[in-house]
């Protein structure tokens, strides 16, 4: 499997997986509504007009389009850079791809991205978050981890 296909494949199942999660949560829970799952996890539906961590959300929503240009901008970068990208770059580059289509997808067709998932301890909160999100995080990880190797290996290199 080329690289480029490989990352559009796990870009698109990450797609497939967020797009049904946040269809069951629209479905099944009220805006605000709080569902326990575990003692630190809840179900809740939340609607973000910002970015991460409602970041740009007191905007009157002109940050819908401009966060709408960021993603087409980072498909039209990630789309270029599989071209030299290794497997683990892509398998990283694929979750972030498919991450930024999926929360892109809720702003333009719902005017914000759903959130649902929540973390909580001993009164200590996690902003809601999504599938997209959980794809974005570990594929930006995976890249920071992927150019601290390259680093290393560049430095041991130079110095040895």
């Amino acid at each position: 499997m080329s690289v480029t296909r490989l990352g559009w494949t796990i870009a698109l199942v990450l797609l497939a997986l967020d797009q049904a999660s946040k269809y069951l949560a629209l479905s099944l829970l009220d805006t605000y509504e709080r569902v326990a799952v575990l003692p630190f996890f809840d179900w809740v539906l939340l609607h973000n007009t910002g970015a991460a961590f409602s970041f740009l959300a007191g905007f009157e929503g002109g940050q819908r389009w401009f966060l709408l240009a960021v993603a087409v901008v980072a498909v039209v970068v990630i789309q270029r850079w599989f071209r030299t990208a290794s497997m683990p770059v892509a398998v990283c580059l694929g979750l972030i791809l498919g991450g930024a289509i999926g929360n892109a997808l809720d702003r333009a067709f719902l005017g914000s991205v759903t959130d649902f998932i929540l973390l909580h301890f001993r009164g200590w909160y996690y902003p809601a978050f999504n599938v997209a999100d959980i794809g974005i995080t570990l594929g930006a990880i995976g890249l920071l981890y992927d150019g601290f190797k390259e680093w290393r290996r560049e430095r041991a290199n130079h110095i040895g």
